[in-house]
């Protein structure tokens, strides 16, 4: 193939690309404005027409993989099935230590928040999601006491100091940062919403099945490591260990101080059951359905602020 052809051949694998991506979120704009017309009262109108609503608020959000996974996750759904504007520095991969002391991405969510000052725009809400990093992947076998020993299951001062402990002040330094920032480019608190994850199913699933280079499993080579072959035992575990990670988020919620904090319970959102891969896409994140479980509940949050 000559030079000229293949160059013609590329500009029209980009023109077909490009093509397929404009459909694609024009079935998502479509979403976004069948969710503002359900919110201004069943009138559909088009987007930014005389007196149309345009957005359903404005959020800021800080994160992990729920809030940055490959073709969707909250932050997308939130925009495409809700109508909101979001303005995210979240990252896969970051752990809420790396977000309360790196820096990086605080000094990303100020950025975001003087792109809305500059605007004239007061956030609805600041949406914070992490801490699964912490704890799974190459660390979470140091959780687990061996199934042989004479505590099998969790390490209960293991534990305690991972999760009651460094990933709580790591969330309370964030806290106090983010609440900081927004008084001072806006003059008052704005509503921050946690949340604490939901059971997971450790079965070995990774991304896209987390074979050669793609990430994951985060929890069964820990479990197998530990002894622990039966699933339901792994199932319970986990549970164990979100549940007390949910426990942490909701009392911090309740600091004083954090008025103006949320915290969201995803477990009811996601099964464990037999019926769990509706659910579970891999071991740490939902599918398209799951995410959009998870999602309803930050907009009912959202709704009720």
């Amino acid at each position: 193939m000559s030079e000229t052809a293949r160059a013609e051949r590329a500009r029209a694998i980009g023109r077909e690309l490009a093509q397929e991506m404009l459909a694609r979120r024009q079935e998502a704009l479509n979403s976004r404005e069948e969710a503002l017309a359900e919110l201004a009262g069943g009138a559909r109108r088009g987007l930014g027409g005389p007196g149309g609503a345009t957005t359903a608020g404005h959020l800021v959000a800080e994160g992990d993989s729920w809030f940055d996974y490959p073709f969707f996750d909250v932050i997308q759904l939130l925009e495409d099935e809700h109508g909101y504007d979001v303005e995210s520095v979240a990252h896969m991969g970051d752990a809420i230590e790396e977000m309360a002391y790196g820096g990086s991405q605080l000094a990303d969510f100020l950025r975001c928040l003087e792109k809305l000052e500059r605007r004239g725009v007061r956030p609805k809400a600041v949406l914070l999601s992490g801490g699964g990093n912490d704890v799974a992947g190459d660390v979470f076998s140091m959780l687990l006491n061996h199934q042989r020993s004479p505590l099998a299951g969790l390490n209960a001062k293991v534990v305690e100091g991972v999760i009651d402990e460094r990933i709580r002040d790591a969330y309370v330094t964030i806290l106090g940062a983010v609440t900081e920032s927004c008084r001072a480019k806006f003059g008052h608190e704005v509503p921050i919403l946690l949340h604490g994850y939901a059971r997971p199913v450790p079965d070995g699933r990774g991304f896209w099945g987390g074979a050669w280079f793609l990430p994951g499993p985060w929890l069964e080579p820990g479990f197998r490591q530990k002894g622990f072959a039966n699933r339901e035992d792994r199932i319970r575990l986990a549970g164990e260990l979100i549940d007390r990670f949910n426990e942490m988020i909701r009392q911090v919620a309740e600091l004083p101080d954090f008025d103006h904090v949320h915290y969201l319970d995803l477990r009811p959102a996601l099964s464990n059951g037999d019926d769990y891969k509706d659910s579970w896409g891999n071991e740490l994140h939902p599918t398209r359905s799951g995410f959009q479980a998870v999602t309803r509940i930050f907009v009912e949050a959202l709704q009720g602020l």
